[in-house]
């Protein structure tokens, strides 16, 4: 099945953070603390597939306040850190929906990714996610971790649904 066909049934998106939502780079303070960059385009792009009816969920296998603190600006109740077992978390997440494995996607970028990305209806990841990964995928990005790829895959799935021209429409107006 193709990525568009696929892609028109997600409900529910998923996505890691490091390597993804950003360029997968580790930052640290010099007392230890850790932060990120996270790129606003792909913000934007998340708050689009709320709007339109799709729930994003972050199942990430890291724990981080900068994510929290990104997640809540972004309106991500879903937020599951330092998961070890992102298929399961997934499954829960079906689960409490009564959704299918069809309507779930998932965007990773590493090995320790792909259990979850092929229990998915639809998969991506970015251009320089893992070779192995970029096989096992229906979907790979143009744009780079951390620098447009989450939002290539949102307008992606937004258009395989036919709400991308209208959500786009709202700003021409």
């Amino acid at each position: 099945m193709d990525a568009q066909t696929t892609a028109a049934r997600v409900r529910l998106m998923g996505f890691d953070v490091d390597g993804v939502m950003t360029d997968g780079s580790l930052y640290f303070t010099p007392n230890g603390e850790e932060f990120k960059v996270f790129s606003s385009l792909d913000g934007h792009g998340l708050k689009m597939l709320q709007h339109a009816g799709i729930e994003v969920a972050i199942i990430s296998g890291r724990s981080s306040r900068a994510l929290e603190v990104r997640a809540a600006a972004l309106g991500i109740a879903e937020l599951h850190m330092g998961v070890e077992d992102k298929r399961a978390c997934l499954r829960g997440l079906l689960e409490q929906r009564q959704l299918q494995a069809e309507q779930a996607g998932y965007m990773g970028d590493d090995v320790v990714d792909l259990p979850i990305l092929r229990a998915c209806g639809f998969s991506a990841t970015p251009c320089d996610g893992h070779d192995l990964v970029k096989q096992h995928v229906g979907y790979v990005t143009r744009r780079p971790a951390g620098h447009g790829a989450v939002r290539e895959v949102c307008d992606f799935l937004l258009a395989a649904q036919g709400k991308l021209a209208a959500l786009h429409a709202a700003y021409l107006g």
